[in-house]
């Protein structure tokens, strides 16, 4: 068999501390990233990369998995293992929480209650909660701002229970996830969340000091319980022109940073 050159431009060094097995995989990823090992062409087999380098197959699966985890190749059965396509459309966007993205912004941010009530839960809110109608719901209006300038304005809604009623002075973490943890009967275990646009109504734009019909980012988000049972919903109104959303999808075993 020809031997292949794509792996032997580069040594493993067996004193560093670098694990061989991710010497091994930068290796191949760098002929992948360079264009020497094509999409759709097939690597060498383990035992020839155990013998070309002098290290286990062991090591060398190992180095494949780490690759395949970022899906710079893929193995068929019975065939081999091959260099994959790119895949750089599917974009992900990470919704972090917006206090803490207000102070990366450098800024502090303030949250203030704009109104806290009980009431029963309207077809809408039944149907996003998967509840009877007439179900008893918490119902947060906040404001979060950051010097002086009004940013986000959200609307949160989680399952009644019998504690006692939030403060204020106690708002220091006005996340869904909190609220429905320190104020609801069910422990919240996971959330979706959805990024929308949309243009500011009257009412949001006398809230967030923006003309009617302003773009805004609208972020809905779910709570779900151990079951799988929704526990809280809530909106995020966010002004257009103080937040952005970047999404970094890379094709490398490394992570992208902004």
């Amino acid at each position: 068999m020809k031997e292949n050159k794509a792996y032997n431009s580069k040594k493993l060094d067996k004193n560093s501390v670098l694990p061989i097995y991710y010497q091994l995989a930068k290796i191949i990823e760098k002929k992948i990233v360079d264009g020497i090992l094509k999409p759709g062409e097939k690597l060498s087999p383990e035992h020839e990369l155990a013998s070309r380098y002098n290290i286990s197959r062991m090591t060398v699966r190992k180095a494949l998995q780490e690759l395949a985890k970022v899906n710079m190749i893929y193995t068929e059965k019975g065939k081999g293992t091959f260099v994959s396509k790119p895949r750089l459309e599917n974009t992900v966007f990470e919704l972090k929480d917006f206090h803490d993205e207000i102070k990366k912004m450098g800024m502090e941010p303030r949250t203030k209650l704009l109104g806290v009530e009980i009431i029963k839960a309207d077809k809408n809110l039944a149907k996003k909660l998967n509840l009877e109608i007439n179900t008893r719901l918490v119902y947060f209006r906040l404001l979060i701002s950051a010097e002086g300038e009004p940013l986000l304005y959200e609307n949160k809604y989680i399952v009644y229970s019998k504690k006692m009623p939030i403060l204020e002075s106690e708002l220091k973490d006005p996340s869904l996830t909190n609220l429905a943890t320190q104020h609801g009967n069910y422990f919240p275990t996971m959330s979706k969340r959805i990024l929308n646009a949309a243009v500011a109504n009257s009412k949001e734009a006398e809230i967030l000091e923006i003309k009617k019909n302003s773009p805004v980012f609208v972020v809905e988000q779910y709570l779900y319980d151990n079951e799988k049972k929704p526990i809280g919903w809530g909106k995020s109104v966010c002004r257009g022109d103080r937040f952005k959303f970047t999404s970094y999808i890379g094709w490398t075993m490394d992570s992208i940073l902004e």
